[in-house]
């Protein structure tokens, strides 16, 4: 027997709760109110939450600004660095009230350089723009946990959401913008190459990294680091197998197993717990040119969509999703930040497919669950993954196994579109849309 259909009054009062919530959720003072009490839960995580997860703020980034301020010996123009020159920026500037306060300075920048993403996302007016899509990247800071702040990708991550915001608009200062993301953190190349593929405007995106990098690179050589700038590269070269690199889940089990004489180690040159054990080395050799090569193949496919005709509002956040997700997963280094990197192709494609996109619900879903894994992951529970715990294995086999999900969703969606070319609206209308609300 069919259930009763609801009276007037209780559809009535279910469609005013409905605009009640609306109202609440799109008000850009309610989204604002919640971004202070994301960074004010994940400030007081990072300063006393346990597993010291700003330990490499807190440590090793004082360490490098006081031997330089200190002992005059500036890593990355003094010594190569495993970080790109403008990484000293936002290390240095968190310096500014002294030693003591380095890690609440720090995470005050952060802050601050999210707040302009999250301004970039919503706007400045009463109603927010895209209050969806910003609530569902503060979803993912709490998910996440900790470590969306405290590591040196919680600055360029903003750096890169504002860029990918304004591109359609300015693509000058979204390829700049990029460009200064890469030289704090390599990543965002990825993305910045995404959109020399896939958007009209790939000249002044060129241009303007070209201008960016080059105002960089004058700047280290006017230092004395020329020999160090390309350091952030060849750095990554030598590294063994980072335990929570999707590669390493292999070894990992090994070593769980008592087999190929596997095991957990701490490696004291790169401070980093790394596996070892019968083929590690030779696969650790091999993951460099087979992220390299993974990287062609991507450009490949994003060159042969763009060459059929593929939109750039359609191929531009698929190829941006699929080349951030080949360096996280096609990569022996495996640190738990790099999943904060996922958040700007998703932001990226929630808000272009309003205008003819591909649906991300997919990736945002998964990557909500990505974030969750991670955190526990890192840093509570890191001392029971280094234990080789069953349900820490677990835990890390099902996020690096969403890792390839996700690269396999992008990476598919990208022959779909060079099997059968789509269309959407151009951009100028979202141009002009854009700026109408701003």
């Amino acid at each position: 027997m069919p259930a009763p259909e609801p009276t007037l009054d209780r559809a009535v009062s279910l469609v005013r709760a409905r605009e009640v919530v609306g109202l609440i959720g799109g008000s850009a003072i309610t989204l604002w109110l919640v971004f202070g009490a994301v960074h004010l839960w994940l400030g007081y995580l990072n300063l006393y939450g346990p597993g010291l997860p700003m330990g490499d703020v807190t440590y090793v980034y004082l360490f490098w600004v006081e031997r330089g301020l200190l002992g005059n010996e500036w890593v990355g123009i003094d010594t190569s660095w495993v970080y790109p020159l403008l990484a000293l920026v936002p290390m240095l500037a968190s310096y500014v009230f002294g030693p003591d306060l380095y890690g609440s300075t720090w995470l005050t920048i952060v802050m601050m350089l999210n707040a302009a993403a999250l301004v970039a996302i919503i706007g400045v007016q009463e109603r927010a723009r895209h209050a969806a899509i910003a609530w569902w990247w503060m979803l993912y800071l709490v998910l996440l946990g900790p470590i969306a702040l405290g590591r040196i990708d919680a600055v360029t991550v903003p750096v890169a959401l504002v860029a990918v915001m304004l591109i359609a608009r300015h693509p000058r200062w979204g390829g700049a913008l990029l460009a200064v993301g890469a030289w704090i953190k390599v990543w965002p190349a990825g993305v910045l190459l995404a959109a020399l593929i896939a958007l009209r405007d790939r000249g002044a995106v060129l241009a303007a990294t070209v201008g960016t990098s080059m105002v960089v690179v004058a700047a280290g050589l006017a230092l004395g680091g020329a020999s160090a700038l390309l350091t952030p590269i060849t750095e990554q070269t030598g590294r063994g197998l980072q335990v929570e690199a999707p590669i390493s889940t292999v070894w990992l089990w090994a070593a769980a197993a008592g087999e190929w004489a596997a095991r957990v180690y701490y490696d004291e040159g790169i401070l980093t717990w790394q596996v070892i054990g019968d083929g590690s080395a030779q696969a650790a050799a091999a993951m460099t040119p087979l992220l390299a090569l993974t990287v062609v193949v991507i450009a490949g496919l994003g060159l042969l969509a763009m060459r059929r005709g593929v939109d750039e509002v359609v191929l531009f956040p698929v190829l941006a999703l699929a080349m951030v997700m080949a360096l996280i997963t096609v990569n022996k280094v495996g640190s738990p930040q790099f999943a904060t990197w996922i958040a700007v192709p998703v932001v990226l494609g929630l808000a272009w497919q309003r205008w003819g996109g591909v649906s991300f619900r997919v990736p945002a879903v998964l990557a909500l669950v990505i974030a969750a894994l991670t955190q526990v992951v890192y840093p509570v529970l890191y001392a029971n993954l280094l234990s080789l715990e069953l349900g820490m294995l677990l835990v890390l086999t099902a996020r690096n196994l969403l890792y390839v999900v996700l690269l396999g969703w992008a990476v598919g969606q990208l022959v779909m579109l060079c099997w059968r070319p789509a269309r959407a609206a151009a951009l100028e209308p979202v141009r002009a849309q854009e700026g109408a609300s701003a």
